[in-house]
Formats: structure tokens, C-alpha cells, sequence
């Protein structure tokens, strides 16, 4: 799959024209019908024409209207579902802005689903989503085992941030996790940081995994061995990486630096060093609300979710035979709390 880059609207200049079928056709110079019958995949059209067309769509960036193409067979307007962990994790809520920003530009509605961090209510969830007639998912997964969904060949599912564990054929959106693992953990090194300590969520998620292989790839290229005891697993809360950070501080030799593998991870770290007086570095994955306030800035690795919910959405819309997998970039973005030097 081919990503295309996404611009942000400046100001309030009007949305360009979106090209229709019947440029499409002007430029590939056949009939409208023959373009219909492309663009619907219907049988029975050359293949040098079916190529034309295919060129034509490609080079004016056409997109067929889901919502308009359903109600010319009569359906109803197009459905999403979003199912994902929590809805109060600023993560989810961006993520949902943008997925319904994307479905929009289908005329498409999309319906919201948390499942607070509990894999069972994950499956009720979907599977309630598709007895009522939502007509495709958006599933930010679990570390539970999916391959019950492969008892669903008609629900069409794309998964975002997280491979689904036990299902072998998915399409899923993911970002670059060991590259910003890796990333953030040479940041540190380069300034000198040896005593290096990973907070973490479920490493049973793909993203928390390789993330957490990103950490250690850098520190092994930096001769520097891994010291579990300044790795913490499995912590969801800021409160509870308040009690880890705290823990970790009072050992008789503390880290000088953490990465966080989450935005929760990284407010739980602000909140232990308030009442601290070490001025550890840090750096945090996921961006979030106020990082640049802080006095140092929070330094995080950071993505575009607007690109990560288009590729998601398209990937619905666009149905391939193949399991696919896009991969969206991050970017490190030091603000001064990764930059602090060793005491």
C-alpha cells in the first residue's frame, strides 16, 4: 500500500475540489460508465482500459465515495466501528478525532467502543458492533488472543498500534515502535546516561514489546548491558509508575534517565520527581497535552495519528485479498527533560 502525505489545512483557505468520476474519465479518455464499472469492480472490462482508468485514479488522486456507492445499491450510509482501551487515555481520544475526520471525508459514521483495558468486554464489544450492523472495525487490540475472529470471515477489521495477538491474516496500521525504542534510548546515551531504566505496559502488546527492543538494541550498540532491575513491566496507571519511579530512585543505585513507553508512563514520572529532588532525565513515548510546559519540556517520540488513522481508514475502504501491514513514522522531539545530563 502506497501512504500519501498528509497536509494540514492552513487556516481557513477552502478545501480543494475533490476529483469525481467524470475527470477521471476525461483524463484516461473513456466513457463515465467505463470508469464506473472500474471504480465498483464489476466484470468485463478490458484489461488496457482497466489499466487507463487505474493510472487516471492514481494520478488525480480520486477516492471513491463509500457512503454514495452503498446508497446506489440501496444500503444504508456506511458504518465504522472504533473499538479501543480506553477512552480516557489521550491517546484513544486523538485517535478517535481523527479516524472520524477520515470517515468523514466518506460521509461514512463512526461508532466508539472502550473496553477499559478488559479483553473480555473487547469481544463483546466487537462482536455486539457487528450484530448490529456496523460494517467494518477499527480495533486497537488487546494482549488477549484474537483468533477467535477468525470465526467472523464477513467482519472486515483493520488493527491499529498493536498486532492482535493469534491472528495470523490482519491488516493493521502500526508505528515505528523499535525505531523509537531506539531512538530514545540513544538520545539518552548521548548525553552521557549509563543508568538508564524502562517503564513499561504489558510487554504481552506488540507496541510495549518492540519498544522495549528498540531500548535494549540501543543500549547493546552502546556496550552498555541491560540491568533488569531498573526495568519495569507491566504498569498501567501514573499512579502506579509514581510507586515504581519512587522504588527506583531509592535503590542504592538509582537510574539517572527513564524511558517511558507511554504518555501515562511519562505524567507518572512527572508526578514522582515533584516531590524529589534528583532531576533525572527522561523521555516519554506519545505525545500529550502540556509536555512543552513544563519546566524542563517533556521530551517524547511522537507520530502523526491523523496519517496513523487515514492509512487505518483507507485500509477498511480498500479491501485486498493479502494481509497488509503500513508502518507510520516517528519522530524524536527533544524539549530539555531528555537532554539533562547524568548527575
Amino acid at each position: 500500500m502506497t501512504e500519501q502525505d498528509i497536509r494540514p489545512e492552513l487556516g481557513d483557505r477552502p478545501a480543494p475540489r475533490r476529483p469525481t468520476m467524470a475527470d477521471v474519465a476525461r483524463h484516461a479518455g473513456v466513457s463515465l460508465k467505463t470508469v464506473s464499472r472500474v471504480v465498483n469492480r464489476e466484470p468485463h472490462v478490458r484489461a488496457p482500459l482497466r489499466r487507463r482508468v487505474q493510472a487516471a485514479i492514481s494520478a488525480l488522486g480520486y477516492r471513491r465515495n463509500e457512503a454514495a456507492a452503498r446508497l446506489a445499491r440501496g444500503a444504508t450510509v456506511l458504518t465504522l466501528g472504533l473499538v479501543m482501551e480506553n477512552l480516557a487515555n489521550e491517546f484513544s481520544s486523538r485517535l478517535a478525532a481523527a479516524v472520524e475526520a477520515a470517515a468523514s471525508e466518506h460521509e461514512a459514521l463512526v461508532v466508539f467502543g472502550s473496553y477499559e483495558e478488559r479483553p473480555g468486554k473487547e469481544r463483546v464489544l466487537i462482536e455486539s458492533m457487528y450484530a448490529r450492523g456496523v460494517d467494518c472495525l477499527i480495533v486497537v487490540p488487546s494482549a488477549a488472543d484474537h483468533a477467535w475472529l477468525a470465526g467472523h470471515p464477513g467482519l472486515t477489521t483493520v488493527f491499529v498500534d498493536r498486532v492482535p495477538p493469534g491472528l495470523a491474516r490482519a491488516d493493521v496500521v502500526l508505528l515505528d515502535d523499535e525505531r523509537g525504542g531506539r531512538a530514545a534510548t540513544e538520545h539518552l546515551l548521548a548525553r552521557g546516561h549509563r543508568r538508564i531504566a524502562l517503564v513499561s505496559d504489558d510487554d504481552g502488546l506488540s507496541s510495549v514489546h518492540d519498544r522495549a527492543t528498540g531500548y535494549r538494541t540501543a543500549l547493546a550498540a552502546a556496550g552498555v548491558a541491560a540491568d533488569e532491575a531498573l526495568v519495569v513491566r507491566g504498569v498501567f496507571d501514573p499512579w502506579r509508575v509514581t510507586q515504581e519511579v519512587t522504588r527506583l530512585l531509592d535503590l542504592p543505585e538509582p537510574p539517572t534517565a527513564f524511558f517511558a513507553t507511554n504518555n501515562r508512563a511519562a505524567i507518572g514520572i512527572l508526578q514522582a520527581l515533584r516531590e524529589r529532588p534528583e532531576r533525572p532525565a527522561y523521555v516519554g513515548f506519545d505525545d500529550f497535552a502540556l509536555a512543552d510546559v513544563f519546566n524542563p519540556g517533556v521530551t517524547v517520540v511522537r507520530y502523526d495519528v491523523t496519517r496513523l488513522a487515514r492509512s487505518a481508514v483507507d485500509l477498511l475502504l480498500n479491501p485486498a485479498p493479502s494481509p497488509r501491514r503500513v508502518k507510520v513514522p516517528v519522530e524524536l522531539v527533544a524539549r530539555g527533560s531528555g537532554e539533562l545530563p547524568p548527575p
